[in-house]
């Protein structure tokens, strides 16, 4: 794995050396076949391979290119990658705007402001600013960790403008230091090098302490899961604090214990975080106490849940409600029809340790997993449990990571808040 460019580096040569770069190829253009321009017409930031009919110029990865109708109408603007199906990711419809310092700037201000009103109502040091093609910026990912802010860049086009984004990031938020977790391997796909570090002076620690609707949750932005942590279940958390009080409560896959966070802080009678990382459950810990909920009945157990909850239906345990935020079963389509499998088992082994009326929260953060799908595959599990179950809620992704009406893919976390008789 590459380490990110030290900033030691001046970055007048290297943005010279890159301007230079990228403009030199700003001539490229790429003409689509015959009624392939529907999705761009709707806004949609995809152009596949199969769409293309032909290139003029020699564009190279993640270069700036105009898009054409075969009538040779101008279309859009976007970043080209060879390597990827995914050939041309949009920047722009506007075919006056440019796509420089000024452009990153007017969208990360937008974004910002967005989030605005939420941000404020949960008392956030945490959040998601840019959510890739949903905010309009295809391929980039920009976490805000208290006054660390973490890049995810996921195609050509974003890792060429690395440099164009740091000083764009710099100049918005000058208390903030930068740091770089691409470290994804779709980035193979678009032919890149998984990179992570510093973008700009490096600090001693990576840690940091965020805060989200009263409670307090140690991150590390190198260490951590995605770009330090799960942001998107914050809305889901509070969520389940609503239900916790005076439940015994099982949380599976439960990673830092920020579902359990919530749980002990809304007086739930018990709260067991499973999972099989020994560090997420040391930090679970932590966090427990960071919140100065040691008086509250919380333990940690290290265990794969499948064979757990195979274990306690064996003994007959019994819980008020338990919690399932499984990581992603599918990567392809290829791979749905055995994820289906795993939600399913999982989901009837939960139903059939909950007592009477038990409240079941289940989650799949598979982009692949259709909403409808995953209400059949829990219905299908309360079959083969042999147990009825009622909807009461049906939860998504925190409002951080929006769903734009131009790109639905960008819907990806599913969850249901179940009552199980």
């Amino acid at each position: 794995m590459k380490i990110a460019h030290e900033p030691c580096i001046d970055y007048t040569l290297r943005n010279f050396i890159y301007l230079f770069i990228k403009y030199s190829h700003m001539s490229a253009r790429i003409y689509l076949k015959v009624s392939r321009e529907k999705s761009l017409l709707r806004k949609h930031p995809w152009i596949f391979s199969q769409a293309i009919n032909k290139i003029k110029g020699n564009p190279m990865l993640g270069d700036t290119v105009d898009v054409y109708d075969h009538k040779e109408k101008w279309l859009a603007r976007g970043a080209y990658s060879p390597e990827s199906q995914i050939r041309v990711r949009v920047w722009s419809f506007n075919e006056n705007e440019e796509i420089d310092s000024e452009f990153f700037r007017n969208k990360l201000l937008s974004a910002q402001s967005r989030r605005e009103w939420f941000i404020e109502q949960g008392g956030l040091t945490g959040y998601r600013l840019i959510a890739g093609e949903s905010d309009g910026l295809p391929g980039i990912t920009i976490d805000k960790y208290d006054n660390l802010i973490v890049c995810q860049l996921l195609s050509a086009g974003a890792d060429f403008q690395r440099y164009t984004l740091v000083e764009v990031l710099k100049e918005l938020y000058p208390d903030c230091s930068i740091y770089e977790r691409s470290d994804v391997d779709v980035r193979k796909k678009e032919g890149l090098e998984p990179i992570t570090g510093w973008l700009t002076e490096p600090l001693e620690s990576t840690a940091c302490i965020i805060k989200e609707h009263g409670l307090s949750i140690n991150v590390d932005i190198a260490k951590g899961h995605k770009t330090g942590f799960y942001l998107d279940q914050r809305d889901s958390r509070v969520t389940a604090g609503r239900y916790a009080k005076n439940k015994s409560v099982l949380n599976c896959f439960s990673y830092t214990g920020t579902f359990a966070l919530h749980c002990a802080a809304n007086d739930a009678k018990e709260v067991i975080n499973v999972d099989v990382s020994q560090s997420a459950l040391d930090l679970a810990k932590e966090n427990i106490a960071l919140n100065n909920l040691q008086d509250k009945n919380v333990s940690f157990v290290k265990a794969d849940v499948f064979k757990l909850l195979r274990q306690y239906r064996e003994e007959k345990r019994q819980f008020d409600m338990i919690i399932l935020d499984p990581p992603k079963f599918v990567e392809s389509k290829a791979q749905l029809t055995g994820a289906c499998r795993g939600y399913k088992d999982i989901n009837m082994l939960a139903m059939q340790l909950l007592k009477p009326n038990g409240i079941l929260l289940t989650f799949s953060c598979s982009g692949l997993m259709e909403a409808s799908l995953f209400q059949k595959v829990v219905a299908d599990a309360a079959l083969d449990a042999r147990r009825e179950v009622h909807f009461v809620e049906r939860l998504q992704q925190a409002g951080d990571h929006p769903i734009s009406s131009n790109y639905p893919e960008g819907y990806y976390l599913k969850g249901l808040v179940c009552q199980v008789s």
